[in-house]
Parts: structure tokens; C-alpha cells; sequence
């Protein structure tokens, strides 16, 4: 049923039945889950019923963290109701939408209305310089009254509007006119070229920022690495062993693991010798790797391997980081070195010898 149907047989209904005993239920089958029950009300639909995120059979409900700021912010419904939800409560709905997603143990829509992480997302250089001067010519409504934020996204798209309001929300204080601001600009063009995507890796995009304002000291040295792959004719067991060589303060630091993949060997390599790396055990033993992605760029066996990682810590800090290689493994490699990086520098840790 579509909307223009619903707002037929609702009108038809309410001439027979109040609107106070009228409820109204729908389904997403078409996408019109949210846009059906919003006709329903127009219409004359008093009780109102969906679910969080939008949760149900087939193709899901009516998602009732977009039908409850719909009503409460847009003007035509918020002169004509009163749903009796507090503003100041509304401002929890991105937190409550996440956390179902938590609980059911499944990423968030980062594409949803209103909660999304997106949602609020500028790209285009001109957007950006827009939304910064009116946040209204692209903005629906304020990020913050739904508990959501904007985001500034840097790309190949981005011009220096974008750097420059990026730089801002990690604190870091440039000149607008600093040759370093191009200088940065022409990077993330250039490695976003090759591959690089930082509109989903925070973590990369500020090390690489701080890298070239000479922020971030010099952590962990990678002198080598090897990952051996085996597989016996007798069972379907394939074995990941890594090695990894560590230098700290000057001193190599071997440290080997397992897997069930080149990736996971290598990780494991590390962290379940973390003990072993010196000054830095004491900052890497909470680091977990939680996601771990990977996106083919072109076809043919030297494709082109887009990895990303997402990582946590004990303080629940959560970051992303990227790496690009036409080999799988080096790439993930250093999505993975980002991200102990990153973990190191927000610690404050000390730089090595």
C-alpha cells in the first residue's frame, strides 16, 4: 500500500471510526513503512505504532526513531501535535538506536535517517563551505537535538574548506593560509588515487595530519615480517603462522602467533606478545581488533586491496584505520600498524629510541 492509497482509506475510516481508536501499522515491503504512517496521521490516525530501527518481519516496521522526530521537529506535524516526548529526552535517540544494534550484536546503518553516522555527512568542497556558514542549506535539522553529530568527511571530492574544518575538530591549530594545508590537501588526492578512502578512517586521516606536522614520534620499527599458509591433503585445517620483528629502544623483538588467516596470525603475533615490546606493553594490552574488512578495487589477480580495520580499547574509544596494497596481506598489515599507532599516540605514549 502506498501513501496516497493510505491517506484514501484512512479518510474513508474515520468517518466511521474516530481517529482516537484508530491505530496504524505498517510494514517497509516498499519503503514506504515511515511515509504510510505519516499519511495515516495526516489523514486522521491517532495511535501510532512501530519499532526501533525499524525491527520486524519481511522487510522490517515503521522505524519509530524516524517517525519521532518527523514529528516532533517538522513544522507541519509539530503545529498540529503534541506526542508528548520531551526534547531534551529526544536528544538520546542516536544513543538508543546504537545500542540495539549493540545488544543485537550488528553494525549500525550508517545511512539511517535522522541516527545515522552519515546522516549529517558533507563531502563536496562547496557543501562543506555552505554548511559552514549556514548549517541550514544542508542540514535539515540541528545534529545535535537527535543525539547525532556532524561530520566533515575529507576525499578526493574535499577542497580546503574541508581540511581546514577536519583540522579544527581534531584540535589542530593552522594557519588557513599554511602551505601545509594544501600540502596535506594534495596528499589525501593523491593516495585516495591509489586507492585510500579516509572518509571512513579517522584514525588514518589524523596520523597522517600529524605525521606531517611532525606530531606523531617515531612508535614501533617493523623490520620484517613472514606469514607461512598450510594446508594438509588429510583435513580442511588451513594453518596461518606469522612471525613478526620488532625493534624497540634499539632492540629486536620476535614475536610469533597463529591464526585462522594470514591477518589474524599477525595480529595475534603481536598482541599475544605484547608483554614482550618494553615500554609499550603496558599501552597495547587493551587494543582489540573488533571488524576487519577488506574491498577489491579493480579485477584481476594484481587487483588493487582496500583493507580497513576497526579497533577498541578498554576506555571504549573506538577508531578505524585503512591500508592499500596489491598485496592482501601487507595492506591489512598496515591498516594494522595505523592502528597500534594511533592506540600509542592518543595514550601519549613515548616515542622510541
Amino acid at each position: 500500500t502506498l501513501p496516497f492509497e493510505i491517506e484514501e482509506i484512512v479518510n474513508d475510516i474515520t468517518k466511521i471510526i474516530p481517529g482516537k481508536n484508530l491505530g496504524i501499522h505498517t510494514h517497509n515491503d516498499t519503503e514506504n513503512a515511515v511515509a504510510n504512517t505519516l499519511a495515516a496521521i495526516r489523514s486522521g490516525a491517532r495511535q501510532v505504532q512501530g519499532t526501533l530501527n525499524g525491527l520486524g518481519e519481511r522487510c522490517g516496521n515503521a522505524n519509530i526513531v524516524s517517525i519521532i522526530p518527523t514529528l516532533l521537529f517538522k513544522k507541519y506535524f509539530k503545529d498540529k501535535f503534541d506526542i508528548s516526548v520531551e526534547e531534551k529526552k529526544v536528544k538520546y535517540l542516536t544513543e538508543c538506536s546504537r545500542l540495539l544494534d549493540e545488544i543485537l550484536n550488528r553494525k549500525p546503518n550508517n545511512h539511517a535517517a535522522y541516527v545515522g553516522a552519515s546522516a549529517f555527512s558533507h563531502k563536496g568542497g562547496l557543501h562543506v563551505s555552505a554548511v559552514e556558514k549556514n548549517p541550514k542549506t544542508y542540514e535539515h535539522i540541528v545534529p545535535e537535538s537527535i543525539g547525532n553529530k556532524r561530520n566533515i568527511v575529507v576525499s578526493d571530492q574535499s577542497g580546503r574548506s574541508n581540511i581546514l574544518s577536519r583540522l579544527e575538530k581534531l584540535n589542530i591549530k593552522i594557519n588557513k593560509d599554511d602551505p601545509k594545508v594544501q600540502k596535506l590537501l594534495d596528499q589525501v588526492k593523491d593516495r585516495e588515487f591509489i586507492g585510500y578512502a579516509y572518509d571512513g578512517a579517522d584514525a588514518s586521516f589524523e596520523l597522517l595530519t600529524r605525521r606531517l606536522l611532525g606530531e606523531v614520534p617515531n612508535y614501533l620499527n617493523i623490520k620484517k615480517y613472514e606469514v607461512k599458509v598450510s594446508k594438509s591433503n588429510d583435513n580442511d585445517l588451513v594453518n596461518s603462522y606469522a612471525t613478526v620483528v620488532l625493534q624497540v629502544d634499539k632492540k629486536d623483538i620476535t614475536c610469533e602467533g597463529s591464526g585462522n588467516g594470514p591477518v589474524n596470525a599477525i595480529d595475534n603475533a603481536i598482541r599475544s606478545n605484547v608483554n614482550k615490546i618494553g615500554k609499550y606493553s603496558e599501552y597495547l594490552k587493551d587494543l582489540r581488533l573488533v571488524d576487519y574488512k577488506v574491498r577489491i578495487l579493480n579485477t584481476g589477480t594484481n587487483a588493487i586491496t582496500r583493507v580497513s580495520i576497526e579497533s577498541t580499547d578498554n576506555k571504549g574509544d573506538v577508531w578505524f584505520t585503512i591500508g592499500v596494497s596489491p598485496n592482501i596481506i601487507e595492506a591489512s598489515f598496515r591498516a594494522l600498524i595505523d592502528s597500534i599507532d594511533y592506540k600509542l599516540y592518543k595514550d601519549k605514549a613515548p616515542a622510541n629510541l
